[in-house]
């Protein structure tokens, strides 16, 4: 109940809107009364009284109402339907800022797909609870008891008969309600388990291809497909017995119900027109009964969605998002003292880092693959915070600095190089809103991407496709230090930002990249030697530790793990 006294808070933002469709509802529900009165005055005043002079106005009276009740219903379904649709908006806002604002740990845990369907699906099938109870729930009530006192005015002895069924309808439908709800999250849960199954084998259909793993990916997408039709044929089972009984406990109160008003009728203790009347009005009494079926899927499912989306909307946001110091400059010092942090308790991913990056100066991280260098860059954009030691930033400790002043002042470009499926021009003004397109082709041209952005037939307007679909890997990087390289910031990571660049546009972007390493402090990831033999700090991870640290020369000189490493990188 508290759940859906949440839902329906909701349609508090829109008070004018839910006032209009529930007066159209009352007056509608209103205007149902003219039909079974009509019906009663053509069979005891037209027909028993012979009054041909009450024919004409009582059709009228009769065909007016029908009119002008469906020009109301008309505009209430257009007004409900807008309304669900502002509902849907403002739900689906709220959940999408939610998601922004939730820490990395929480998508490291969650996937894609099961995310999304909580968006795509989940939202609207909530707001169908607010907009059904507008648009169905309360009328229906409205027209029942509205019914139902005309009956009672008409004959109570009669309405009691009526209403006869009634009890055992509802204990039914509170039985099956019951049993129901779970069967409704089982299903829920395994179309969210479909979806994010397509949504696997959509994104990585490459992979699919190349491995030649058509049948057992179509393997898997089956099971799943046959588990979601079999917990939502759970859920039918339940529906297909149910409710042809109670339309049957109902159905038989009609004739219940013929059977006494002509018992009275012959015994002159009401007028013939009354069970006709009764019987026109019947169906209006027991249409509300017979929404209960939808309805009650509706709410179910609609309840199992709330809770999908309340469960992050209750999340509590990414500390230190907006709040902490921020500071009126950033030099670009940066400094770990014993930093320590693992990904899970049980595999420490760095242990005991310490080393110090002066202001202009270029860090370059080295090390086999898991010794901890992209967790290192984690650190400093606060994806992760350290589980012990610290990092300070022109002697700010990290931690009390605000996230989102933090990553203003950071340009990463990860090993992914993601480009969304906009412009180019829109995907580089991700770095700097308001940046012009002179501004936009000078990073171009800084990253050696300008010649081939020339080339293309929209030039800056020219759509990446999906992850940067359209482009090489070499282009993808190319535009992803450009992004960086526009928003200027005094602190760069680039984390194997050129491991795709053939070995000429490295060296162009590598001198891009020296032009500019003198205004920032840059941390660098990279295996080739060409791009971190002339780093001023070279520090050499393994197994999570810094082994050994300093210049180039410095390192071969030792020998150990960095020699070794270059052995290896310009091995033939």
């Amino acid at each position: 109940m508290i759940l859906l006294k949440r839902v329906l808070r909701g349609a508090l933002q829109h008070p004018w809107r839910v006032a209009t469709s529930l007066a159209m509802a009352l007056a509608c529900t209103l205007l149902v009364l003219v039909l079974p009165t009509v019906t009663q005055v053509f069979v005891n005043d037209v027909i028993m009284q012979r009054r041909h002079d009450l024919l004409l106005q009582t059709a009228a009276l009769g065909i007016g109402a029908i009119f002008l009740r469906q020009v109301l219903f008309t505009l209430r379904t257009y007004g409900n339907n807008a309304l669900e649709q502002g509902l849907i908006h403002d739900l689906r806002h709220q959940l999408y800022d939610k998601l922004q604002r939730l820490p990395i740990k929480w998508f490291d845990r969650h996937s894609s797909g099961e995310t999304m369907s909580r968006v795509a699906s989940d939202v609207p099938a909530t707001e169908r609870i607010i907009v059904e109870t507008i648009d169905q729930t309360i009328p229906a009530l409205f027209q029942f008891l509205i019914i139902a006192g005309w009956m009672t005015f008409q004959s109570w002895e009669l309405t009691l008969v009526t209403l006869a069924p009634l009890p055992v309808i509802g204990l039914i439908t509170h039985l099956h309600t019951r049993r129901a709800e779970t069967r409704w999250r089982e299903s829920s849960e395994s179309s969210a388990a479909l979806h994010s199954l397509l949504h696997d084998h959509l994104a990585g259909i490459r992979q699919i291809k190349a491995y030649t793993m058509e049948p057992e990916a179509l393997a898997r997408f089956d099971t799943a497909s046959r588990e979601a039709g079999k917990k939502h044929m759970r859920v039918m089972k339940g529906q297909a017995i149910v409710w042809p009984a109670v339309s049957l406990i109902a159905e038989c109160g009609i004739i219940l119900m013929l059977g006494c008003g002509t018992w009275w009728t012959l015994e002159g203790r009401m007028e013939a027109g009354t069970p006709i009347a009764f019987l026109v009005a019947w169906g209006f009494l027991f249409d509300p009964i017979s929404r209960i079926n939808p309805l009650t899927q509706l709410y179910l499912g609609g309840k199992v969605a709330a809770q999908r989306v309340f469960d992050i909307l209750d999340l509590p946001d990414e500390a230190q998002l907006d709040e902490g110091e921020r500071p009126n400059e950033f030099i670009g010092r940066v400094e770990f003292e014993n930093a320590c942090f693992s990904y899970d308790s049980d595999a420490p991913a760095i242990r005991d880092i310490s080393f110090v990056a002066e202001p202009g100066t270029s860090i370059a991280l080295v090390g086999p693959s898991g010794a901890g260098k992209s967790t290192l860059l984690n650190l400093l954009t606060r994806f992760y915070d350290t589980d012990s030691g610290r990092i300070l930033l022109d002697g700010h400790p990290i931690d009390s600095l605000s996230k989102e002043w933090l990553r203003r002042h950071i340009g990463y470009v990860t090993q992914e190089n993601f480009l969304f499926n906009g412009s180019i021009r829109d995907n580089l003004r991700l770095a700097k809103p308001d940046a012009c397109d002179d501004e936009i082709w000078a990073a171009l041209e800084s990253a050696n991407a300008a010649n081939f952005v020339r080339q293309l037939p929209a030039t800056l307007d020219t759509l990446a496709g999906e992850r940067g679909a359209r482009f090489s890997g070499g282009e993808k990087q190319r535009l992803s230090i450009a992004r960086a390289l526009l928003k200027n910031p005094p602190l760069l990571l680039l984390d194997e930002a050129t491991s795709a660049l053939d070995h000429e546009t490295e060296r162009l972007v590598q001198q891009a990249l020296e032009n500019l390493r003198a205004d920032r402090t840059s941390f660098v990831i990279a295996h080739r030697l060409s791009t971190v033999r002339h780093a001023d700090l070279i520090c050499v991870l393994e197994s999570g530790r810094l082994i050994d640290s300093g210049k180039h020369e410095e390192l071969l000189a030792r020998g150990g793990l960095y020699s070794r490493l270059c052995e290896a990188s310009i091995r033939p």
